[in-house]
Parts: structure tokens; C-alpha cells; sequence
């Protein structure tokens, strides 16, 4: 899998600004402006990079609990704009999305780290 990680980026990217547009347009019912699509395709640039960058460095470990936390962070998204708690359901949508994919992708690196200390530890010891 690691050979493909351009093409797994550039489909994540562009997964993840699909995903982004239907949410806005279909589920929240909003017109999608020029700004609009400006940040879903820089968002979709940096999750696209992200996940091509955690193959190209072989993190074994960080690339499937970063992958999961965008799942939930899409699920919880879409939850919120189905909800819409307070008629604030756009806004807090979007941040749970920013929020939990930052924090997944720092958790997975930090796992990722953890695990190569204690195994660089166990072979030196």
C-alpha cells in the first residue's frame, strides 16, 4: 500500500472536499459560495497531504487510527447538521470536523511515537 500513497492522498483529498460540498448543499440546504469551496479545497489539500505523508513515512500504526478518526469526525459532522442543536447545527458541525481530525491526527503520530520507543527500547535492551 505504501507505493500508492499519492494516489491514496489525491483520494482522500478529494473525498474529503466531496464530502464537505454535499454536506453544505444537500444536507444543510446552503448555496455553496466561492469562499466555500476555497476552504473545502484547502482542507481536502491538507487531509489528502496528511494521509499520503503517513504512507510515503511508513507509520503503520498512525495511518488507520488517523483514517478512523476522519470517519467519526465526517459521522459526527453530518450528525450535527441533521440535529441542528440551537439552530447552531452548521457551525458546530464544521468545528467537531477540525477539531477531531487535528486531534486524531495527533493522537495517531503519538501512538506511532510511543510504540517505536517502547520497541527501540525492548531490541537495545
Amino acid at each position: 500500500m505504501e507505493q500508492y500513497y499519492g494516489k491514496f492522498g489525491v483520494f482522500s483529498g478529494i473525498t474529503t472536499f466531496v464530502l464537505l460540498v454535499i454536506g453544505l448543499r444537500n444536507v444543510l440546504g446552503h448555496d455553496v459560495e466561492v469562499l466555500n469551496f476555497v476552504t473545502f479545497v484547502i482542507f481536502g489539500l491538507i487531509i489528502g497531504i496528511s494521509f499520503s505523508a503517513l504512507l510515503f513515512y511508513q507509520l503503520k500504526i498512525a495511518f488507520p487510527i488517523f483514517g478512523i478518526a476522519m470517519i467519526i469526525a465526517f459521522f459526527d459532522m453530518f450528525r450535527s447538521f441533521i440535529l441542528d442543536i440551537n439552530g447552531q447545527g452548521d457551525v458546530i458541525g464544521i468545528l467537531s470536523l477540525f477539531i477531531i481530525s487535528s486531534f486524531g491526527l495527533g493522537l495517531s503520530l503519538l501512538i506511532e511515537f510511543i510504540v517505536r520507543l517502547i520497541r527501540k527500547n525492548k531490541n537495545t535492551a
